[in-house]
């Protein structure tokens, strides 16, 4: 994978866990991994196996391409690349947070356009 992909990877885990309001220790003991190796793969600094996708997606309860939900070849400059980086950020988040950030980020545009 490359490390852009990775890092995408990594913040959809960590919004999964997180969600779960679990430490990444917690996460670690769960998928039988140590809760450093998770936070390196939270910032995509591993090229992380399959193997340990799969722990991490067992551990978190859903199936293994979950992991990879939303995610597509990104390239730095192309017109979807933050929009998609966006919908990473909150897909995983509850109704209300996802309200919260939808009326902030629809106030700041609001004030920019003025």
């Amino acid at each position: 994978m490359s490390s852009q992909t990775m890092k995408i990877v990594g913040e959809r885990i960590r919004s999964l866990r997180e969600q779960r309001k679990w430490s990444q220790m917690r996460l670690g003991e769960l998928a039988d991994l140590h809760y450093t190796y998770i936070g390196r793969i939270e910032r995509g600094e591993n090229n992380v196996t399959i193997k340990s996708l799969e722990k991490v997606a067992a551990a978190l309860d859903v199936p293994f391409e979950e992991l990879f939900r939303f995610i597509k070849p990104l390239e730095k400059g192309k017109d979807t690349y933050y929009l998609s980086l966006l919908v990473n950020k909150f897909q995983g988040r509850n109704v209300v947070d996802q309200k919260r950030a939808y009326e902030l980020l629809s106030y700041i545009l609001e004030w920019k356009d003025e």
